[in-house]
């Protein structure tokens, strides 16, 4: 089976098996990222067994073809607009399904340039500041992305996987569009986010109050308002960046970012995490790729601080290890 004939076209489609063996990327190294963005992700050791684009002028001697056939517990991944984003997410997949001597969750993965093309685009059309309003939608080409995602999640399906993920925070905005007829567990990030915080079993800050979660985001994520739905589902108060904060402090944040000004973003991503904690929030979810790992590790502020990434690495991972559970029981019944 070949990519083509799952019904992608577009040539530069990468499929990764998961056979990674690598040494950490450096969760958390925004100088990594700005430092490698313009750089082919092929520089990066990723020791992984994989279908090589079909330009290829050097394909390997040896690679993988999909056989339709993987195991139970198989992940398919959908990756997001930033490709950076989903390798970090797919370090935390890898690393945390293995720490303690288990095998790791093993997973397909398709990647698309155009989508970042299409997004950065339409973005770029669309510097309206975030105004409160939820449920707008996000002023780019939604129905060709919807399509393009679409086309990822059926060739996943037909694939063999048994799960699906899109680590990225602009995909989950159409997750229902997306996963639209999936016959597959389809997580849902929000979902994961709001699921953890509720188990976490936060007491209100101020009495007679319900727990308030803060999240911080990009405009286009925040007019999306799955968090906010999602949050508020389980019960949760949600506190967002109001209009001015979001023009003075989280705007010119991610803009500082784009100018490798390191020090000028995580200065201003401080003081926006610092203005809802004020407003008595028992957390911060940092919804954006912008600012995933952009404050040291040893700053105070993560610790009120939660990556929703996090919880779809979590996430994936207790669905693969039931999954397992579930396959091997099945497995003793039919030789009993």
């Amino acid at each position: 089976m070949n990519i083509q004939a799952a019904g992608i076209s577009d040539l530069s489609i990468s499929m990764l098996f998961h056979t990674l063996n690598y040494p950490p990327l450096g969760i958390g190294d925004r100088n990594l990222h700005r430092t490698s963005k313009k750089s082919n992700t092929s520089s990066m050791q990723l020791s992984s067994s994989v279908v090589q684009r079909t330009e290829s002028k050097n394909p390997p001697k040896k690679s993988r073809k999909i056989s339709g056939t993987f195991p139970g517990n198989t992940v398919g991944i959908i990756g997001g607009v930033s490709v950076f984003s989903t390798l970090i997410f797919l370090e935390k997949l890898i690393w945390w399904s293995s720490r303690d001597g288990e095998n790791r969750v093993p997973f397909i993965l398709t990647s698309d340039p155009s989508i970042k093309r299409e997004t950065q685009t339409n973005f770029a059309s669309s510097s309206s500041p975030f105004n409160g309003e939820v449920g707008g939608g996000l002023e780019m080409d939604k129905d060709f992305l919807v399509e393009n995602l679409r086309r990822k999640k059926n060739f996943l399906e037909k694939s063999g996987v048994h799960c699906i993920v899109m680590p990225c925070h602009v995909s989950n905005a159409w997750h229902k569009e997306i996963s639209e007829g999936c016959s597959l567990p389809f997580l849902h990030l929000g979902e994961c986010v709001a699921k953890e915080l509720k188990e976490a079993n936060f007491k209100p800050i101020q009495a007679g109050s319900n727990v308030s979660i803060g999240v911080i985001g990009t405009n286009a994520t925040l007019t999306a308002g799955f968090y906010q739905e999602k949050l508020q589902a389980q019960g949760f108060q949600v506190e967002l960046p109001d209009t001015a904060t979001m023009e003075h402090i989280i705007t010119p944040a991610i803009n500082a970012l784009n100018r490798k000004d390191m020090e000028g973003a995580q200065n201003l991503l401080r003081i926006g995490i610092q203005i809802l904690l004020v407003r008595a929030v028992n957390a911060v979810v940092l919804a954006s790729d912008e600012f995933q790992g952009l404050l040291p590790h040893d700053d105070p502020l993560l610790k009120k601080c939660f990556d929703p990434m996090d919880a779809l690495a979590r996430s994936t991972i207790r669905w693969a290890k039931e999954s397992t559970s579930t396959n091997k029981k099945k497995y003793k019944r039919n030789l009993g």
